[in-house]
């Protein structure tokens, strides 16, 4: 899998919404090897986006098409500082629920020190973490080769979210996240996405 993580400042939350819908049904349905996008603005004007295709080659297809190019330019209109990208296809998808059902979406953007142990706890206690934490639907982490990564955490809803924030760790997976934490360098940097725009081939 290839993941597109596209950053911006956006000036109207609404625009690019309606931006994104255009995008949705007029672009999706040639857009060969698309997988979905999640998207949305933070409360702050923060735009951030993770589109998702099946190779690299799909995503660039995809962009140099003209109809794609023409709506990449009045899309970024919106944006005040411009864009900048992540592209990568180091991905690692966790699924309990269905993700476009997610009522809330917060995404983490950090470094790590040791990114293959990372990859090595992600794997463990899915099963756990799912039962303790049932209001998270999945995540999508997107990792670069200088350690640097981008996580999309989908909840159920953001008062079920931040409910689950407050349970008590039972001690197995404390201990895995405890580790976590130390691979980190230094705290994230998090995207609160109260209403996201969900979007899948159809």
């Amino acid at each position: 899998m290839f993941v597109q993580v596209i950053q911006g400042q956006v000036t109207d939350a609404e625009q690019a919404h309606t931006a994104m819908d255009r995008w949705m049904e007029e672009l999706a349905p040639g857009a060969s090897g698309w997988l979905g996008t999640t998207a949305g603005v933070t409360a702050d004007g923060k735009f951030i986006a993770l589109a998702r295709f099946d190779s690299a080659d799909a995503a660039r297809r995809n962009s140099e098409s003209p109809a794609q190019d023409k709506w990449w330019h009045e899309f970024s209109s919106l944006l005040s500082d411009g864009a900048t990208f992540h592209d990568t296809e180091d991905v690692v998808i966790d699924t309990h629920g269905d993700p476009d059902a997610a009522g809330f979406v917060q995404v983490m953007q950090g470094a790590g020190s040791n990114p293959e142990r990372a990859r090595e706890l992600m794997g463990q206690h899915r099963d756990e973490w799912a039962e303790f934490r049932p209001e998270i639907l999945g995540s999508e982490v997107a990792m670069y080769d200088d350690g640097d990564y981008t996580m999309a955490m989908y909840f159920t809803s953001e008062a079920e979210a931040r409910e689950g924030e407050q349970k008590e760790v039972p001690s197995e997976l404390k201990a895995e996240m405890d580790e976590m934490n130390s691979l980190s360098s230094g705290p994230p940097t998090f995207y609160d996405i109260e209403h996201p725009w969900l979007y899948s081939p159809k």
